[in-house]
């Protein structure tokens, strides 16, 4: 353990501005916060530039990468995008930049690194599968009091809590 304590921002404020910032987003472009919109542009940027004969014949593709439509020319690919810069941002200022891994003493860094592309993905399938990622679900739909966003959030942190206890000796 460190002698020297890292200072981090109150979970309050921070929580206190993220819904400054949902807020502004709601009255600014007409709705919440997301970013599985993102990925799923920039997959189909992707696949455009590599077959667009593929795109074009593919219902669910044609309607963000249609003809002369580019997908990237979307909002949700610049809040990601500011999301990673401001984040690489914040870690610089601080002071906590650093290229490393975190992880137990049970697994080694690529074993570390394999579980968290592999959860990464399962994520961002089931973010497709279901129309939205949790980001858009919790903060945006929670926000509006949609019953079906909060069901959700307690799902999930009852996943995560009972998932937890068998993962947890990675970490101890």
């Amino acid at each position: 353990m460190s002698d020297k304590q890292e200072k981090y921002w109150s979970p309050y404020v921070a929580g206190f501005v993220l819904g400054l910032v949902l807020l502004a987003t709601f009255f600014v472009m007409g709705r919440g916060l997301g970013a599985s919109g993102a990925m799923m542009r920039v997959v189909t940027y992707a696949v455009d530039t590599v077959s667009p004969e593929h795109v074009d014949g593919n219902v669910y593709f044609a309607k963000y990468a249609g003809g002369e439509q580019n997908p990237l020319n979307n909002w949700l690919v610049f809040e990601v995008i500011g999301v990673v810069v401001g984040g690489l941002l914040s870690g610089l200022l601080a002071g906590r930049l650093k290229w490393k891994t975190d992880k137990g003493p049970n697994i080694s860094t690529t074993g570390r690194l394999l579980f968290a592309f592999a959860g990464g993905g399962l994520m961002g399938f089931g973010a497709r599968l279901a129309k939205g990622c949790t980001s858009g679900q919790a903060l945006s739909g929670g926000a509006t009091l949609a019953l079906g966003s909060w069901a959700f959030m307690f799902t999930m942190f009852a996943a995560g809590y009972a998932v937890a206890y068998f993962v947890k000796k990675q970490w101890i």
